[in-house]
């Protein structure tokens, strides 16, 4: 039996009636169609489903759309304004920290979630963030500067 949810998806008001089992990545990408969340392993174990779900990265395919009724949820196409990338995304394009681009989105957002809470990471703390998104491409280097340039240009401070 469907249940009727309600929840803020990049800041609009969303409703829908789902399944009990069906995932938040499942609810975002295919009812949604909000594709920039990716479906990896559904383990929980390559973060390509992050998300931001109440100011916390989280694998969406280990939520449940149900548990994120009355949430607030930030997807990768929520991240830019106005046309314009948001400057972790434009850290990311200018580093040549994107290869095939899977992880990219997860990546960025488990970036956004860390610059929030630490504005100033040392590169240990951005490699920690970013821990559970798994890269097979760019070796995480590039990842890594994108995250602090894009702290530079977000704070205008220097990172460690």
């Amino acid at each position: 039996m469907k249940t009727i949810i309600q929840m803020i998806v990049n800041g609009a008001s969303v409703e829908a009636a789902v399944e009990p089992n069906r995932t938040l990545v499942q609810f975002l990408r295919e009812d949604l169609g909000l594709t920039g969340t990716k479906h990896g392993c559904g383990l929980g174990d390559c973060g390509a489903c992050t998300v931001i779900l109440n100011g916390k990265p989280v694998n969406s395919c280990l939520v449940l759309a149900v548990q994120a009724a009355g949430c607030e949820v930030l997807t990768i196409e929520g991240l830019a304004e106005n046309g314009q990338l948001h400057p972790i995304q434009q850290a990311f394009v200018d580093n040549g920290a994107i290869q095939c681009g899977f992880c990219t989105p997860g990546m960025i957002l488990s970036a956004k979630a860390l610059l929030e809470m630490n504005p100033r990471p040392t590169e240990l703390e951005i490699r920690t963030a970013i821990s559970g998104n798994l890269c097979r491409c760019t070796g995480y280097q590039k990842i890594v500067q994108a995250i602090q340039e894009a702290a530079k240009a977000i704070e205008g401070t220097e990172v460690s």
